[in-house]
């Protein structure tokens, strides 16, 4: 993949016309399903899908982007390098593997700078069982008063009870906490849902119609905002299964350079989850063996990027908000979870690719 910057995007419209731009190039027709909302431009929304490889393929590789809105930046970067990349899409082609490209999971917020969907949830906590009761996440809940204040930027008496949680029970807990996800509180922070979101719903039908061929399906979905600046974790992203995390590891571990990390065992960089989106493969394509990973790309420290999080979703609940305070805030959002600068999208680009590789390897090795 070459010319990194040139993949990239500075807004969701842009993102959308040269992923659509590269599609057609490609020669791969694109089936857009249109979101009910506007962008933040007004533009039309949609998660757009383009599969390069027969629809009876026996293995699948998914790549998909957006999940958490703001992060699609990067994943529609890495999306647009690999169609254009003609080398690389020959070789997944003479090696069995069909590539579905998934963009903007979630276009509502990928426009909007926002992590969540149109109805303030974390799609990635949004696939629970809604006919059995749903966790409970007891530490947000003491939290919640502190994590939203009535004013931005927070009081210096706020930011001192915040800073004595971390102090008491160290930056992992408070990172947990925040996190794994709650159904409590529908306007605070990483919300679960009560009922699936619109993406849920259509991402079940894009798993329907372009899986239920499959008998190997792996999934890179694109993340950012843990880990070390420009560092692609490669988190496991499928049930707590043994065979299934060794057969993650089998692909993407590189003999132990680019390990194969898990919310289950406490290795990965991020806190243990709950609702996760990957559970819909098994639901959507039950014919198939499911192998996956979150690829998850480091920005900046982590209690930045909840800062960053915290005051766009003020924001959110605060519309009245001077123009000056929001443009800040939302430039505050996009830099914690994508970083504007020609080095870092160079390795962004290099990790994806090999990652990439992997999959397909993994795909088509003879068993």
């Amino acid at each position: 993949m070459s010319g990194a910057g040139l993949a990239f995007s500075g807004s969701y419209a842009e993102a959308r016309a040269k992923f659509l731009q590269a599609a057609a190039d490609a020669g791969l027709r694109v089936e857009s399903h249109t979101h009910p909302l506007k962008g933040v431009g007004g533009e039309a929304l949609a998660m757009d899908v383009a599969r390069d490889g027969p629809a009876d393929a026996r293995n699948l590789l998914l790549l998909s982007s957006g999940c958490h809105g703001v992060e699609g930046y990067c994943g529609s970067g890495v999306q647009v390098s690999a169609l254009r990349d003609g080398a690389w899409r020959e070789r997944a082609l003479d090696a069995g593997v069909a590539v579905l490209y998934v963009h903007a999971l979630n276009p509502y917020g990928f426009s909007h700078i926002r992590r969540t969907t149109h109805e303030n949830v974390d799609l990635n906590r949004n696939f629970q069982d809604f006919s059995k009761p749903l966790p409970v996440n007891e530490a947000y809940r003491d939290l919640h008063p502190l994590l939203l204040p009535d004013r931005w930027p927070p009081t210096p008496d706020n930011e001192a009870a915040i800073g004595a949680y971390v102090a008491r029970h160290g930056e992992a807990a408070y990172q947990a906490a925040i996190t794994r996800g709650q159904h409590e509180f529908p306007q605070g922070l990483f919300f679960g849902g009560t009922q699936p979101t619109w993406s849920n719903r259509t991402l079940r039908e894009v798993l329907r119609t372009h899986g239920g061929q499959a008998r190997r399906l792996a999934w890179i979905d694109i993340h950012t905002g843990l880990g070390p600046s420009g560092v692609g974790e490669r988190i496991f992203a499928g049930r707590d299964d043994a065979a299934s995390v060794q057969r993650a590891r089998d692909w993407w571990a590189g003999g132990g350079a680019t390990p194969v990390t898990s919310i289950f065992d406490g290795s990965s960089s991020s806190a243990f989850l709950t609702g996760l989106m990957c559970y819909a493969a098994y639901d959507e394509c039950p014919q198939a063996e499911v192998t996956g990973i979150a690829m998850e790309y480091g920005t900046v420290p982590v209690l930045q990027t909840l800062q960053a999080l915290r005051a766009e979703h003020w924001l959110h609940l605060h519309p009245e908000a001077p123009a000056e305070l929001s443009r800040a805030i939302k430039q505050q959002m996009k830099d914690a979870f994508y970083t504007d600068t020609e080095t870092w999208k160079e390795a962004i680009l290099r990790q994806a690719r090999q990652a990439l590789d992997q999959a397909v390897a993994g795909l088509s090795a003879d068993r």
